[in-house]
């Protein structure tokens, strides 16, 4: 089996962490900046839509890294070296947050340290998709050099360019967009109606910061950039992007929720898509493709049949954990 394949999967497990575990992170954005008489009411409605499945939403970032380790171990291990400050500030990002969710959320604490812990994991769901997203345009800098299979190039190349720096804002805006998009469900009344104008002023600064990266792009990265604008694939994408960023303005400022919902996935998704139709079969531009990342044929074969296994016992557990707590939406906000 060619390594395309697992490429893909990879590629597909990006997909759906960005549309599940994004939206958490977006939620802690969303509870950073709740104000007003309602603020905690509001932090209530978001606590109670992220607990029965964030923890869950993480099992595509442990795909992934699996993934990379065991097919391609060569982009492992370039990877690892090129971005280990930002690696090692996102995983301790992923960590706090978590524990500070948990204790805020469980914990027998006095209501100071429950808030402490909740400033803690609200400002931990801000940093960390920045810095996840200043990771991924670091591997289409081109700034991250491969002689001999070894990193040439600096611990700050990449991630540190405004390029980059943008790429992360704008992987921030699109996880509190679905995440707004999402609560729009979790509660009645004025919190439906607040979240659906944090969506559409989000859906808007989303597509600002779209402009700005791709301009961007061609100052930073312009083989990125060059391998955008000559994919056959693109212009119909960018249509397709304007089109459903129309779409979710449109549904939710007719209350159309479940077509907000439906749009604003499949735009985060064709966002996602366009990023990999970049930089085609390279894990690092320009250096690293996957043929060259050190993967083996016997390893290849062996993992095959255990993804659809694990599939086959995957997906149906998920299907349950979301039809239980995710089956309808909240009908008011007696939460």
């Amino acid at each position: 089996m060619g390594p395309d394949f697992f490429l893909y999967a990879i590629a597909t497990a990006l997909v759906i962490y960005v549309l599940t575990g994004g939206a958490d992170f977006g939620g802690g954005v969303w509870d950073l900046f709740a104000k007003g008489q309602h603020r905690e009411r509001q932090r209530l409605v978001i606590e109670r839509a992220i607990g029965p499945i964030w923890e869950v939403n993480h099992i595509w970032t442990i795909f992934i890294v699996v993934m990379l380790f065991a097919v391609f171990p060569d982009a492992f291990a370039a990877i690892g070296v090129a971005l280990h400050i930002p690696l090692t500030i996102a995983m301790v990002g992923i960590v706090l947050r978590g524990s500070a969710f948990t204790f805020r959320s469980y914990g027998l604490q006095p209501d100071a340290t429950r808030r402490r812990w909740g400033h803690l994991f609200a400002w931990t769901s801000l940093v960390t998709p920045v810095v996840l997203g200043m990771t991924l345009a670091a591997l289409a800098s081109g700034e991250i050099r491969i002689e001999d299979g070894k990193v040439t190039s600096s611990l700050l190349a990449g991630w540190t360019s405004p390029f980059a720096i943008a790429t992360g804002v704008l992987a921030l805006v699109l996880f509190s967009l679905i995440a707004a998009v999402y609560l729009i469900f979790e509660g009645g009344g004025e919190f439906r109606a607040d979240f659906r104008r944090k969506a559409f002023a989000t859906q808007i600064v989303a597509v600002v910061m779209l402009v700005v990266v791709y301009g961007l792009a061609h100052l930073d990265a312009p083989e990125f950039a060059a391998r955008l604008d000559a994919s056959p694939y693109i212009w119909p994408l960018r249509a397709l992007i304007a089109f459903l960023a129309w779409a979710v303005l449109a549904a939710i400022k007719n209350e159309l929720d479940w077509i907000a919902r439906a749009a604003t996935m499949c735009q985060v998704a064709a966002v996602v898509v366009g990023f990999g139709l970049a930089m085609g079969r390279h894990l690092i531009l320009p250096d690293l493709t996957i043929d060259d990342a050190g993967g083996h044929e016997a390893t290849r074969l062996a993992i095959a049949p255990a993804l659809v296994f694990g599939a086959f016992l995957l997906i149906p557990s998920l299907y349950c954990l979301f039809a239980m707590f995710k089956g309808s939406p909240s009908s008011g906000d007696d939460h």
